[in-house]
């Protein structure tokens, strides 16, 4: 992938994985990583641990550490960047050697949180100051920030919809469809792109829940034997908007032999017209239309084409949250680096994301969005780990691309079977892993 930021944002995009607790790990952490009054008082070297191997490797990381040393002269700030993340840090977490700050990883369960890392305050002061705060909230206490976040919806190429006669954001899924058909007539694009064979990007779709509805406790109200797939709710939605896509034809010939690299400058070059991806993708994507010799302004974003009460909603989900070693023994110096990466570094803008940082303005590659008045949804995470404990019982995967996969081989004959039946039995499988779930 272009960079290592892609799959970790799609992933985390999504309800956080939960895999039950690392082996490592104490007693839960009381001592809380406060932030520094007196920056020339903290001193220390270091370590953070990421998945941004390219931003190191380029040298961008220690660009970042020069500023904050020179508001915090005391503290050098040294990075390891670990192609696997999850999967090194997973081993790491069985012994006290996993950095002074990291990215909390998908295999920690939250009610662990407080084994691996200092608590950083409380909910209630940091939820006044930060987005997806209830993200690592345990008991009251909150255990990480948000590097940033994104918001949810389809990348287009403007040119090619205009070309096809479509200059407004779809308002329904109906109209969608009718946009997607008309790219086909009268344009030589694939009006729609799976990215089915490398998989990751369909689970994108799940991060939609809560934009149909514009409720930010969407997912929380999976919880239970609720049928999710019922007629009329939300990821029947969703997901019926995909099967049809695929079923009359508005995709490419054959999901098997999709490519995600080669997919950005077949976008950008107006060879494709339409793909669901977060925001983060925003800022890629133009940057491949310049590589391509396409116009980066041809490139849009526009929401999931259904709206509440006349208006259209994005979710905002979180992406990895930075915490502090609950061994560190620089718990202010790793704290005051937390704060700055996230208060003052410019990171999130640059990325052109959604600042976890409140009082931030909304970034430059959402501008649309605000500009028409699209609402922002944060997801509550209030029962997340219930969620995916019924998720995981029932076999279904909403944070892996297996079922709808499958939901599209369905859709184009690859399957047997009808998408109702297909629906139904998610349903049925869903409702009875939730009367166990958790037992």
């Amino acid at each position: 992938m272009g960079k290592n930021t892609t799959l970790a944002v799609a992933l985390l995009a999504v309800t956080a994985l939960t895999v039950t607790g690392c082996g490592g790990g104490g007693a839960p952490g009381t001592e809380t990583a406060s932030a520094p009054a007196d920056p020339g008082k903290v001193s220390g070297t270091i370590t953070v641990l990421t998945h941004r191997t390219d931003l190191v490797q380029s040298g961008e990381m220690d660009d970042y550490a020069e500023r904050f040393r020179k508001v915090y002269p005391n503290v050098t700030v040294k990075f390891e960047g670990l192609t696997d993340y999850e999967g090194e840090v997973r081993i790491r977490l069985n012994t006290e050697d996993y950095g002074d700050v990291l990215m909390i990883p998908g295999a920690v369960a939250k009610n662990d949180y407080p084994k691996f890392f200092a608590p950083l305050g409380t909910s209630r002061e940091l939820g006044a100051k930060y987005r997806f705060s209830d993200k690592t909230d345990v008991g009251g206490k909150v255990y990480g920030v948000a590097q940033f976040g994104t918001a949810n919806g389809f990348l287009y190429n403007k040119a090619v919809w205009e070309k096809a006669g479509v200059t407004q954001w779809p308002t329904t899924p109906q109209q969608f469809l009718d946009g997607l058909s008309a790219i086909k007539s009268r344009t030589g694009a694939v009006p729609y792109y799976t990215n089915f064979k490398d998989a990751w990007p369909m689970v994108q779709w799940t991060s939609n829940v809560g934009s149909v509805s514009c409720d930010g406790k969407a997912t929380d109200k999976l919880a239970g034997p609720v049928s999710p797939w019922k007629q009329g709710s939300e990821l029947r939605v969703i997901d019926t908007l995909i099967h049809d896509i695929v079923d009359r034809g508005l995709a490419e010939k054959d999901p098997s032999t999709t490519n995600w690299e080669a997919s950005k400058g077949m976008l950008a070059k107006g060879e494709i017209g339409t793909m669901m991806l977060g925001s983060w993708s925003i800022t890629q994507m133009r940057q491949a239309a310049e590589a391509a010799g396409g116009k980066p302004e041809d490139i849009g974003f526009m929401p999931f084409p259904a709206r509440k009460g006349g208006t259209f909603c994005a979710t905002l989900v979180s992406d990895y949250q930075q915490a502090v070693n609950v061994h560190s023994e620089h718990k202010d110096a790793a704290r005051a680096w937390i704060d700055w990466f996230t208060d003052k570094s410019g990171y999130s803008a640059k990325e052109g994301a959604v600042p976890s940082l409140k009082t931030a303005p909304m970034p430059d590659t959402l501008k649309t969005f605000v500009d028409n008045d699209v609402t922002f949804v944060e997801r509550s995470e209030a029962k997340t780990a219930e969620v995916n404990a019924i998720d995981t019982a029932a076999e279904i995967g909403l944070n892996t691309p297996d079922y709808r996969q499958k939901l599209i081989d369905v859709a184009r004959g690859a399957q047997s079977g009808s998408v109702e039946d297909f629906f139904a039995d998610l349903d049925k499988r869903w409702d009875e892993a939730a009367k166990t779930a958790g037992s």
